[in-house]
């Protein structure tokens, strides 16, 4: 294992450095509308999304009964983040460590929004907690979904994740609670005509799987080995003491920055938002092989036999409602095939994570930078990943 002062170089900031596959030019634009005109909900909306979580803080052990949530679409939201207290926000939190997440319905589109934030474990040295900004992010962006358009400077029929990400930032940047911290982020939005579009600034990351293919992998933003794109708060006092003394800054990036790319979404589509505590320890082919392995098992998606194109079940809504697993060694079951995706992924994660003979990505990355630190095993991290399965109606 390495010495002690280089896990400390190597761990103050969380990162993916897993070099990303080939992927389409960012940022194409798509010609489909990408939400209703209509401020009520789409009459009949073609696309659905089931979307869960799991997760899982590096210092606790996985709880696959307790550790995932799935996004009910019909709850909803009757106070907006800033009308909650930060105490009850922070009870309210998920036991996910500095890793945070959202799912929301975006108010009268028929679209969802979600996504995944991770806080700068490198704050800690500050006496910062780097979880109050991660979580607060991920607050006030389902907020600014559930109350759109408020707060939107286009308050037009079209809603992106790069503007969910602006108000969510600066709503942070304004709250006088969170004085200090940082994350990266991954966050997208997905709309009944079946548009996906995900802004990415940092390590965090997401892949589109189709049946037994991963269609896209999105690239991480560095500046450098383990220094990834983060948004950045400083306390006045911070400020003043740089401005006094000197001293280094931490890298803050904007919303601006965050790479976006767009997709056309095809039925039984999984996508995977995680941050880099998977990332890290799993690859891209992992994640395939996980989503492959359920998605058979649970009859969800069927191996082609010859001279046939259908990969997906013709009773494919009622597989993602109705699919159940119990959970080894406990008397509880995971229901919803997106809970046990986002479960699978979690729980494999975890175990690679703390698995000193498998090298993920991480360990694949130091050994390729650092030769001499002899690096093996996986990177101990929170782990978190959001699963949502595309569904076509009337398919």
């Amino acid at each position: 294992m390495p010495s002690s002062d280089a896990k400390r170089r190597l761990s103050s900031i969380s990162s993916h450095l897993n070099p990303p596959t080939p992927t389409p030019s960012a940022g194409a634009s798509l010609i489909r509308p990408f939400s209703s005109s209509s401020r009520t909900s789409s009459a009949s909306p073609t696309y659905t999304y089931s979307i869960s979580a799991a997760y899982c803080d590096k210092k606790k052990s996985l709880n696959p009964a307790k550790n995932v949530y799935t996004f009910n679409p019909f709850h909803r939201v009757t106070k907006t983040a800033s009308e909650i207290s930060s105490k009850e926000r922070k009870l309210a939190r998920p036991n996910s460590g500095q890793d945070a997440f959202f799912v929301s319905n975006i108010n009268g589109t028929g679209s969802v929004a979600f996504g995944v934030v991770d806080g700068v474990g490198g704050w800690e040295t500050s006496g910062v907690d780097p979880a109050d900004f991660a979580h607060s992010l991920c607050d006030y962006m389902a907020s600014a979904a559930a109350w759109w358009p408020e707060g939107f400077k286009d308050q037009t029929n079209v809603v992106t994740s790069k503007e969910l990400l602006d108000v969510g930032y600066k709503r942070v940047m304004e709250d006088k609670d969170v004085f200090a911290g940082g994350s990266t982020a991954c966050v997208a939005t997905a709309s009944p005509e079946g548009v996906l579009e995900a802004a990415n600034l940092g390590d965090s990351g997401y892949a589109r799987l189709s049946p037994f293919r991963l269609n896209y992998i999105s690239p991480p933003q560095t500046h450098a080995f383990n220094t990834p794109y983060q948004f950045s708060k400083q306390s006045p006092k911070m400020l003043t003491q740089v401005a006094l003394f000197g001293g280094a800054k931490p890298y803050s990036e904007l919303p601006s920055d965050a790479a976006v790319k767009s997709h056309y979404l095809n039925h039984g589509d999984v996508l995977v938002f995680a941050t880099d505590g998977v990332w890290d320890n799993l690859s891209p082919e992992d994640a395939l092989r996980i989503v492959s392995r359920l998605m058979v098992q649970l009859n969800a998606w069927i191996v082609p036999e010859e001279n046939s194109t259908t990969d997906v079940n013709p009773d494919f809504p009622t597989v993602v409602k109705e699919a159940v697993m119990k959970i080894p060694g406990k008397s509880e079951s995971i229901k919803g095939l997106s809970a046990l995706l986002a479960a699978a992924i979690t729980h494999e994660a975890k175990e690679a994570s703390l698995n000193e003979r498998r090298d993920g990505p991480f360990a694949k990355e130091v050994q390729r930078y650092y030769p001499k630190e002899n690096w093996r095993g996986g990177k101990p991290d929170d782990i978190c990943t959001v699963v949502a399965v595309v569904i076509k109606e009337g398919v």
